[in-house]
């Protein structure tokens, strides 16, 4: 089964693959389309379908718990690509969840990390997580001419939805757009309610330039204090290096106009 890379996708996949009844040891599930294909394999294309993907969705939470479901749901939103080397994280989150089927015990499948799918569900986990703590600490935002404050972020994985949730509850009073360069998606924050996720076809990027007076002074008043505070017989270029990868740094005021990145 050739699914979509995205949650609904592999959902879906996972749907009709056990919908199917062709016996779970023909079945692999690929999130997109193969490099090279078998002789003697049939491939049928998933088209994504929310109902399907809730259904899925309501059986992990009933039968196997919130923890189980989420860290499914981290190892689909992963951004790591299909390696020829391991396992497709299609694959690996439909064996996981067979798994915890036949066992009838989510987390305690979780644990058994000597099964390749189970590893490479955690592996895929680990990483979604760790850039999503990194962005927790890196994430800038700047207040624009209206009001909203506004953050741009270049992630490997799809970490908009943990960072959405994390800063509606921090920001509850505000205004807030976290902007998904890779993905060109967007997390909306209307002051007061919940976040939503929604594509950037229609933005107006003019406006999304045009920051507040107040928020330019306190630009450069940050940056000339974050230079003033530098001792510059201990600049360590290495370290800097290890606590803020050059990749984060075009979204980062301190950096952006530096050519650090």
């Amino acid at each position: 089964f050739i699914c979509e890379d995205s949650l609904e996708g592999i959902f879906t996949g996972v749907y009709d693959a056990c919908a199917s009844r062709l016996g779970h040891r023909n079945i692999h599930l690929a999130s997109g389309e193969p490099e090279n294909y078998e002789l003697f394999s049939e491939y049928i294309r998933v088209t994504p379908s929310a109902e399907k993907t809730q259904k899925v969705v309501s059986t992990l939470i009933s039968r196997f718990g919130r923890q189980f479901y989420e860290s499914i749901c981290q190892a689909a939103m992963s951004g790591e690509g299909r390696s020829r080397k391991k396992m497709d994280k299609a694959d690996a989150i439909y064996e996981t969840i067979l798994l915890a089927l036949a066992c009838g015990d989510g987390q305690k499948v979780l644990l058994s990390l000597g099964e390749p799918c189970v590893y490479r569900v955690f592996e895929l986990c680990r990483a979604t997580n760790r850039e999503a703590c990194q962005h927790l600490q890196f994430l800038r935002f700047s207040e624009l001419e209206n009001g909203v404050l506004f953050a741009k972020i270049h992630p490997k994985n799809h970490v908009l939805p943990f960072l959405g949730e994390h800063f509606q509850d921090r920001l509850p009073q505000d205004h807030f757009m976290i902007y998904d360069e890779t993905r060109q998606l967007a997390a909306l924050h209307p002051k007061g309610k919940g976040f939503f996720i929604t594509g950037t076809e229609d933005l107006d990027w003019e406006q999304l330039k045009r920051l507040s007076p107040q928020e330019l002074e306190y630009q450069k008043l940050w940056c000339k204090f974050f230079d003033s505070i530098a001792v510059e017989a201990r600049i360590n270029p290495k370290l800097q290096n290890q606590n803020l990868p050059k990749r984060f740094r075009r979204d980062i005021v301190e950096f952006a106009d530096r050519g650090d990145h």
